[in-house]
C-alpha cells in the first residue's frame, strides 16, 4: 500500500534530483523509496560490520549493466594461475 509523504528539502536539491530521475527515467517518488528500502536494510542484519572505510566506499563504483564480473574473476584467475 502506497502512502502520501511530504518533505521539506530545499528547491536546488529537488530540481537536481528531479533531472537525476528523469536522466534515469524513473520517478523521483520511486528513487526516494528505494533509497529508503537500501537505508532500512542496512539495519536488518545487524550481524554484518562494515569498517568506516568500507562504509565511506560503499556506493562510489557502478558497473555497467553488462559486467559479467564471474566472467572476469575467472579470467582473470586463469591469467593467474594457468
Amino acid at each position: 500500500m502506497n502512502t502520501k509523504l511530504t518533505l521539506t528539502i530545499e528547491k536546488t536539491v529537488i530540481d537536481r534530483a528531479k533531472k537525476y530521475a528523469r536522466e534515469k527515467d524513473n520517478s523521483l517518488s520511486d528513487i526516494v523509496e528505494n533509497y529508503l528500502k537500501i537505508l532500512t536494510k542496512e539495519q536488518d542484519s545487524p550481524d554484518i560490520k562494515l569498517t568506516p572505510l568500507i562504509k565511506s566506499l560503499k556506493g562510489s563504483f557502478k558497473a555497467p549493466q553488462e559486467f559479467d564480473y564471474k566472467k572476469d574473476l575467472s579470467r582473470g584467475l586463469s591469467e593467474k594461475y594457468l
